[in-house]
């Protein structure tokens, strides 16, 4: 099952996107001086904002329900700074492209237009997809184990990481549900919920990788591979969500993860014969490029589609095949098993 170290190793690049808070963009005098004048006026240029209590004639917003804001854009929580910050990058944006400048990020992030209140579109997309595409996977290798591999006498499958990897799929399903969110409105409790799901998904699949890769069959060893594993992933997660949200601890503990799982996978597959490895390589190279294209961290293509955006793209075909692998694993570990019963 080498392929399972990639969906961890690839998030854990995304743990590096909390440290880029400060940017170019947003240390610009004009940005804040624009942020300043709105959060006064409630309005940047022509536009004005509700939540700043004014419209472009000073009114107060606390008026009839039909002027206020449409409920897809309520359940968005945009704020008076929010939307300053907003629109003030986008007419800073707007200037810096008419002198032909290229785009700077802000606040962390490349300036990307959203939709409905969605702040990232194409991303949120691609992560829902990624979701369906998960979700296909662990259905198609739940019905394959469950209704067309054989059963053992006690009427259980042969296959022995069955139940693990469907806690699995519900880690990355976890993941790419909470990415989806956190992409659509980043507040304080998004982001926690998605770098924590990222985080128990790294853990979870390192238990995983020591399991897999040195076959452990017996209970009572799985139960002592995971004590230490899950004990340092609760405490590192209770620490991020109630003492204190440090990104470079954050990202570093992801890395170690990563590496730990990359070294596991590697010492497996140089001894491994399985007969669809192929799939494997194409997984393992095709993550190479998709994560490279992220390292790159391009500025976004019609003010929509960013790196990340691209890299969760990628990601479709590559977890397709990935659930593919494991279902032809569990074909041949059942086949290996009943054989040799014979």
């Amino acid at each position: 099952m080498a392929p399972s170290w990639f969906l961890p190793f690839a998030v854990a690049l995304s743990c590096f996107f909390g440290l880029l808070r400060g940017s170019p963009g947003d240390a610009n005098s004009v940005y804040q001086a624009c942020v300043q004048q709105c959060e006064k006026t409630g309005c940047v240029g022509n536009k004005c904002f509700q939540h700043c209590n004014f419209y472009s004639n000073e009114n107060s917003t606390d008026g009839p329900w039909y002027l206020q804001e449409p409920l897809y854009v309520q359940w968005k929580q945009w704020d008076c700074l929010s939307d300053c910050r907003y629109h003030c990058m986008l007419s800073r944006e707007e200037e810096r492209h008419k002198l032909g400048h290229r785009p700077e990020k802000y606040h962390g992030k490349w300036p990307i237009e959203r939709m409905y209140g969605i702040q990232e579109p194409v991303s949120v997309a691609l992560s829902a997809l990624n979701l369906a595409v998960q979700f296909h996977g662990w259905v198609s290798f739940f019905i394959l184990v469950n209704y067309k591999l054989p059963f053992t006498p006690k009427k259980k499958t042969y296959y022995d990481y069955t139940g693990m990897w469907h806690v699995y799929a519900i880690f990355a399903m976890n993941y790419w549900f909470w990415t989806a969110v956190f992409l659509s409105r980043d507040v304080e409790l998004t982001e926690k919920l998605h770098y924590s799901s990222a985080v128990a998904l790294h853990g979870y699949s390192l238990f995983l990788a020591l399991i897999r890769a040195f076959r452990v069959r017996v209970e009572a060893i799985r139960v002592m591979v995971a004590a230490p594993v899950f004990g340092i992933l609760t405490t590192h997660i209770l620490y991020m969500n109630f003492y204190e949200f440090d990104y470079g601890w954050n990202a570093m503990v992801c890395v170690v993860i990563s590496a730990l799982q990359i070294a596991v996978w590697a010492a497996w597959a140089a001894q491994a014969r399985h007969p669809q490895r192929w799939k494997l390589w194409v997984v393992v190279f095709g993550g190479a490029v998709s994560m490279l294209v992220k390292l790159y961290d391009f500025p976004p293509w019609w003010a929509l589609l960013d790196a990340r955006g691209l890299w969760h793209a990628t990601m479709i075909p590559l977890t397709y095949l990935w659930w593919s692998f494991v279902k032809d694993d569990s074909v041949w570990m059942t086949s290996l098993v009943i054989n040799k019963n014979k």
